[in-house]
């Protein structure tokens, strides 16, 4: 694929393989807080069908099945190997799986009532379109990016080993939605969880969670400029 697709080359490569050895517990670990956000901030909207774009491995349309959530789920991703591991869960509920290019969400208008766009935004070139296209085949639009514009970062661009190439804050988030011409309708900063960081570091990451969140609850703004966190929206096309 070209730079057209929305996604830089070289994070392409970097996810032509990167599923191939199946799920992990470390991505498992994660979709367990990715899907609980979903849940939290889209169970007040309809959801009976739930488009996934760029699903990964599919852990966490795993997890919306195993929580009931969603009558029928669909996913698309841009890599080979997450679309086999995908298609090899047999996820209850999913529909179907298909590959697409980064940037052209291969449904029509309205297909769904909830588009997902979970740790995605952060890697691509040219946000904005997928997030359109996303409003364009959803009613509403769950994003969730990482916190990563923090004083803890460089003053330089730097590459970083997962491909993330766009860098938010809780304010810029939230503007980048708004451009796109949609509302916010729920917005929530979270941590991940006891079991994410004891798996990362055992005991220290166990020190650093309680830290992280204790921070964050009794000072939120002063916790998202010195530490990442988890931003997550959910957004609706304005009337």
């Amino acid at each position: 694929m070209s730079r057209d697709a929305n996604v830089d080359d070289l994070v392409l490569r970097k996810y032509k393989d990167y599923y191939q050895d199946g799920p992990s517990e470390w991505r498992r670990l994660g979709a367990v807080d990715k899907a609980a956000n979903v849940v939290a901030l889209c169970a007040a909207v309809p959801h009976t069908s739930i488009l996934e774009i760029g699903a990964g491995d599919g852990a966490i349309l795993s997890r919306l099945s195993e929580l009931g959530f969603g009558e029928r789920l669909y996913a698309i991703e841009l890599s080979a190997s997450g679309v086999e591991v995908i298609e090899r869960r047999a996820i209850p509920r999913l529909v179907e799986c298909r590959r697409f290019d980064g940037a052209h969400v291969p449904y029509g208008d309205a297909t769904f009532d909830v588009a997902i766009l979970s740790h995605v935004v952060e890697h691509l070139e040219h946000p904005r379109q997928l997030i359109h296209e996303a409003a364009r085949v959803a009613h509403h639009v769950f994003i969730e990016v990482p916190l990563e514009d923090m004083s803890r970062h460089s003053r330089d661009y730097r590459e970083d080993a997962v491909g993330h190439i766009n860098f938010y804050s809780c304010r810029t988030i939230r503007w980048l939605v708004q451009s796109c011409g949609l509302r916010v309708v729920r917005q929530v900063t979270t941590n991940p969880s006891k079991d994410v960081y004891a798996h990362a570091a055992g005991r220290k990451g166990l020190i650093q969670y309680f830290v992280k969140q204790a921070l964050l609850t009794c000072a939120p703004g002063l916790a998202t400029n010195h530490f990442c966190y988890h931003e997550a929206l959910l957004a609706t096309r304005e009337r």
